[in-house]
């Protein structure tokens, strides 16, 4: 027998003979690791543990402490699942079952639905098949044996997927026990290797995403390698729980919907409507300081701007249908760039007066389908933090990190600490129908804005085929305080469409040049930014940002007067004010305003009217002495006014 090199993620060396499995590697490394092992990579593509290796190769053991090792076990543990459901619900057709982040779902056509009970018995029935250790075996068919093996076991979805797979490749599928599924693998070589997992719960899906399919019900749920790091991520999910946006929201009355008004449209709310108030005043605050000239658009256009811009022919699945006016068609507005296109050009521009930064907070409206909608992330109706930067070649460096300069800046005052720029770049076999076929202005300003962002020593990763039809454009990834991961907004570099609107500025010479575009949104969108920081915040937001920032507590009726003294004095001091005058004890009120999350509580009796001082409290900290309420005053007015990052994160 031959011999081969086997060279391990450490760089070290090992000879086994041709034909060696990765299960026999991770047993002549050690014992433990030959326990935990799921799969292996080699050469860098994932395969099962029993795949011979007949030539030299580098080669990784998968546990489930990595995170290919992970996605393993998510997607065996998909499998495990929809065995089980087939035990229990033997009419029940399986469709897909994937991994996603920490988590795995699988689709079922069931009549009916699953109820909390039905999880609970299936979850029992997998950890039988658990007990079982069934060997997980890998087969390869051709597509008519695949099609004919799934037929007759009348997995109609199976063999819609099968007939849809392009090429002639063998189509592999997987067996473990009675239960076979059309999967390319790989997948853990034992049932037994599945041991900590938890169903989380259902919802409906239609079939591939599209509403005009039927609906499916869809299981979701979690496994890990160990116990402890299952109970730690269902502890996440639960704080996940109790921070959602959505749960808040209606808590602290900051946004509602309402079917009349139509899903994916919210209704903001006084609460809601202060906070997007102040995150507009730090916008035009920080905009004014970069130079930003602030504009304003319609609504709604003619379908001839989306045909220049390009949106017509690339965006219009996204798009409201369009309405016929006079004859004209015109569509509401899904984007502000064309607009403010229009404004550069309504007037000649020199070199001189580059750089031209236009921003704007504009409605816009894109039609998500109902499937998709989730509370404030996923909307019908927004209002963007947009701006858009002309300038030359020469100018485009500073602009673009002066832009991720501002986010950088943002994420500071929302003790946002752990954040991630994503570079979306073109696949070049997109290029004349997803991308702009423009390949050498596409290499160009790739790496252009590769450059700016080494330069400016931007952390960031470089991602193919995620770029805007016209141009590269950055994804801007931030986690909440409990690690939640959430995309925020993008940034984005526009090196065609300028043309296509005939924007010039006339240079040094004389002559006329098109000037580059850089799309931005730091603040994102109202909506998505605000359920952000909903879930960041759980609700306690900073005193800047609070609705209401100070309750004033009168003990009893004899202070009234006074404790409206107080309040005149805060509003005076431009600071959000709630008096409860109503007749409770003063422990009733204290935990009223705890309730309502109000940051700072000023609690006033007869002792503290003599004195012009008031009894300071606050969420988290408690009794913090009685203080003389113009010194009271002066210090929230100072951590208003620099928006002092205080809140509670765990």
């Amino acid at each position: 027998m031959s011999q081969i090199t086997v060279t391990l993620p450490d760089n070290s060396a090992r000879s086994y003979g041709s034909g060696v499995t990765p299960q026999e590697i991770a047993e002549s490394i050690g014992s433990h690791l030959a326990q935990d092992a799921l799969a292996a990579q080699v050469d860098g593509q994932s395969v099962d543990l029993n795949v011979p290796i007949e030539a030299d190769a580098e080669v990784a053991i998968l546990t489930g402490d990595s995170p290919e090792g992970h996605e393993v076990l998510l997607h065996s543990t998909a499998h495990l699942m929809a065995h089980a459901v087939k035990k229990l619900f033997p009419d029940a057709k399986v469709t897909i079952g994937p991994a996603i982040e920490n988590r795995f779902y699988y689709d079922f056509d069931i009549d009916g639905t699953f109820s909390d009970e039905d999880l609970v018995r299936i979850e029992k029935k997998m950890r039988e098949l658990v007990a079982n250790d069934h060997v997980v075996k890998r087969m390869e068919l051709t597509r008519g044996e695949a099609v004919k093996l799934f037929n007759e076991m009348n997995e109609s979805y199976k063999v819609e997927i099968i007939e849809q797979i392009e090429g002639d490749d063998n189509i592999s599928a997987y067996t473990q026990g009675d239960f076979t599924d059309l999967c390319r693998g790989p997948h853990v070589p034992l049932t037994g290797k599945i041991k900590y997992f938890k169903l989380l719960n259902t919802s409906g899906a239609y079939w591939r995403g599209n509403e005009n399919n039927k609906m499916l019900q869809r299981i979701y749920g979690t496994a890990f390698s160990s116990k402890k790091a299952l109970n730690k991520y269902l502890k996440f999910l639960e704080e996940a729980k109790n921070r959602d946006h959505r749960k808040l929201g209606k808590e602290l009355a900051l946004f509602t919907f309402d079917e009349e008004v139509g899903p994916g449209l919210p209704l903001w709310l006084p609460n809601g409507t202060v906070i997007i108030d102040e995150l507009e005043a730090l916008a035009k605050e920080t905009e004014d300081k970069a130079e930003y000239q602030r504009v304003r658009t319609p609504h709604l256009s003619k379908g001839s701007l989306y045909e220049k811009s390009g949106h017509l022919e690339h965006y219009q699945e996204t798009m409201y249908p369009s309405m016929d006016v006079d004859g004209i068609e015109y569509y509401v507005k899904p984007m502000n760039c064309p607009h403010h296109h229009k404004i550069y050009a309504a007037h000649p521009k020199s070199y001189r007066d580059l750089p031209v930064r236009l921003s704007e907070y504009g409605t816009c409206y894109r039609y998500e389908k109902s499937g998709q909608l989730f509370g404030l992330m996923r909307v019908r109706g927004m209002q963007m933090n947009d701006a858009h930067i002309y300038c030359t070649p020469q100018q485009f460096k500073d602009e673009f990190l002066a832009v991720c300069n501002m986010y950088l800046y943002y994420f500071d005052i929302f003790g946002i600490d752990k954040y991630q720029l994503r570079l979306g770049l073109h696949n070049p076999e997109g290029l004349g129908g997803k991308y702009i076929d423009e390949p050498e202005l596409w290499k160009q300003t790739e790496a252009e804005v590769r450059q700016a962002l080494i330069e400016g020593n931007i952390d960031h990763e470089e991602i193919s085929g995620e770029a805007a039809f016209y141009g590269p454009k950055i994804d801007v990834q931030v986690w909440s305080a409990i690690g939640k991961e959430f995309t925020l907004a993008t940034n984005q570099v526009d090196f065609a469409i300028p043309k296509r609107f005939g924007l010039t500025f006339t240079d040094e010479a004389g002559q006329e040049q098109t000037p580059l575009c850089i799309h931005r949104a730091p603040l994102s969108t109202h909506e998505r930014i605000i359920g952000f920081l909903i879930e960041h915040y759980g609700g306690d937001f900073p005193l800047w940002l609070a609705p209401i920032q100070v309750a004033v507590l009168p003990v009893s009726d004899k202070v009234i007067d006074y404790a409206k003294n107080v309040e005149t004095a805060l509003k005076e001091a431009g600071i959000r004010v709630q008096l409860n005058g109503q007749p409770n004890k003063v422990g009733a009120k204290i935990r009223q305003a705890e309730l309502q999350r109000i940051n700072v509580m000023l609690v006033v009796g007869e002792k503290e009217a003599q004195d012009n001082q008031v009894a300071l409290r606050r969420r988290f900290k408690g009794d913090l002495g009685t203080q003389s309420l113009d010194d009271v005053v002066t210090e929230l007015k100072t951590e208003i006014e620099t928006r002092r990052n205080t809140y509670r994160t765990n």
